[in-house]
């Protein structure tokens, strides 16, 4: 297959480019990457200008650039990881969410239905159901749980989810959705949780909690993730929502301070800050149909997922040096120049 990645120079799609390479090298990619603040071509640097794969810096919102895409390259598949994706920077600037996450997906969904692309896959979040009450533990989301948004993320995504499912019952054009739980990994922009823990952790800076650090969160290997995706987009079912979760429900503190038993540091450094407006209280994902549907089940545990992510971190200290300094938007800048469409 010719497949399109957007947003394949940040965390989960460059994840997905490397888990394609190493399961299908037979498949042509192309990444299609805005190479926005997120966006790190040092993520996928080992395969620019190798065979079998094409990198084009561009906007998903452009229509002209996708259109002129789509034409030339005849995919067979688009996967959709290209999203503004942090709370935070939603509530202090919503309209970049709104452009990136509505229309961009649009955009998408045009070329795609124009240029009669096979399957078109958007990937979601958890957090377009809402949140569940820590009381609960019985409850979970299903693919028949509403929608109720809490952010101006969690809503563009949903209205991305709702655009992209119009576009199979209107125009017949092969969608399918998946909703996610809270990813980790290597390649992780340390503004979410777990490697801003290990960035701040490591440079001997106090980690700061939102509110209680009760908040749940269920928890999900990036490789597992990727492998979900994989099979969804080749076997899933047209005009369905699988969700993806890993069973991996987890306090924030608790995550916290099992990243700094693992580094050997005390939990004198953990301060608690003024809560996040608007912050979920608990996530948790039923995949029962993900897996009686597709056969998925998630491998890796988050004992040993969580160790081999602090591991991966420690080896690559330059990555993230690169990210502190600012050296990684100056390769961004420099070699994203050669691969404008």
């Amino acid at each position: 297959m010719k497949i399109l990645i957007t947003g394949g120079a940040g965390f989960i799609g460059a994840n997905f480019i490397k888990y394609m390479k190493k399961t299908h090298p037979e498949d042509e990619l192309v990444c299609l990457d805005a190479l926005t603040y997120a966006g790190n071509l040092h993520n996928i640097e080992e395969f620019l200008g190798a065979g079998g794969f094409r990198f084009v810096r561009g906007d998903i919102a452009d229509t002209e650039l996708t259109g002129r895409l789509f034409a030339s390259e005849k995919f067979d598949a688009v996967i959709n990881f290209a999203a503004e994706s942090h709370v935070d920077r939603s509530i202090e600037n919503p309209l970049v969410f709104l452009r990136t996450n509505i229309m961009g997906t649009a955009s998408l969904l045009e070329a795609a239905k124009k240029h009669g692309v096979a399957r078109f896959h958007q990937v979601s979040t958890d957090e377009v159901y809402g949140d569940l009450p820590l009381e609960r533990e019985d409850l979970f989301f299903t693919e028949e749980t509403p929608l109720h948004t809490s952010s101006p993320y969690s809503s563009s995504k949903a209205a991305a989810d709702l655009l992209a499912m119009s576009y199979y019952r209107t125009y017949g054009l092969p969608v399918t959705v998946s909703r996610c739980s809270n990813n980790y990994g290597p390649y992780q922009f340390p503004e979410k949780l777990i490697p801003l823990m290990i960035q701040k952790a490591l440079a001997g800076e106090s980690l700061p909690v939102y509110g209680d650090g009760l908040n749940v969160r269920d928890w999900l290997s990036v490789e597992d993730h990727c492998s979900a995706i994989d099979l969804i987009v080749r076997k899933g079912r047209p005009g369905e929502v699988y969700n993806v979760g890993g069973h991996n429900e987890r306090k924030n503190i608790d995550v916290v301070k099992t990243i700094l038993a693992i580094l050997g540091r005390g939990e004198e450094s953990i301060t608690y800050v003024r809560d996040r407006a608007g912050h979920d209280r608990r996530y948790a994902i039923d995949p029962a149909k993900i897996k009686n549907e597709l056969g998925w089940t998630p491998a890796t545990d988050f004992e040993s997922g969580i160790k081999s992510t602090v591991a991966w971190y420690l080896e690559n200290g330059k990555w993230l040096e690169n990210i502190g300094s600012g050296e990684y938007l100056r390769f961004n800048e420099t070699a994203g120049r050669r691969y404008s469409l």
